[in-house]
C-alpha cells in the first residue's frame, strides 16, 4: 500500500502528499528511492490538491511521513506554491 498523508493549509485547500516511487513495492522501487535521495539527503515527495488546483513537489526529509508535523507539511506546500 501506498503511504501517504493528507493535510490541510490554511486557505482551506486539503492535500495529499505522496513519496515519489513509493507506489511500487519491490527491489526496484527501492533502488529508484534510494537513487531519488538527493544530495541533501531528502527524497522527492509530490503534493496534490483537492479540487484540482497545480500539484506541488517537495524535497523532504526521508522520516517525513512519521516525523513532519501538519502545520510543517502545510507551511512546505505553501512555500513550494
Amino acid at each position: 500500500m501506498m503511504k501517504q498523508r493528507e493535510v490541510t493549509t490554511p486557505d482551506n485547500t486539503q492535500w495529499t502528499c505522496v513519496q515519489a516511487y513509493s507506489a511500487v513495492n519491490s527491489d526496484a522501487a527501492d533502488k529508484a528511492a534510494t537513487l531519488s535521495e538527493t544530495d541533501t539527503g531528502g527524497v522527492p515527495v509530490v503534493c496534490t490538491p483537492s479540487g484540482g488546483a497545480q500539484t506541488v513537489r517537495l524535497e523532504l526529509e526521508k522520516d517525513w511521513l512519521d516525523n513532519l508535523s501538519d502545520k510543517e507539511l502545510a507551511q512546505a506546500i505553501q512555500a513550494a506554491q
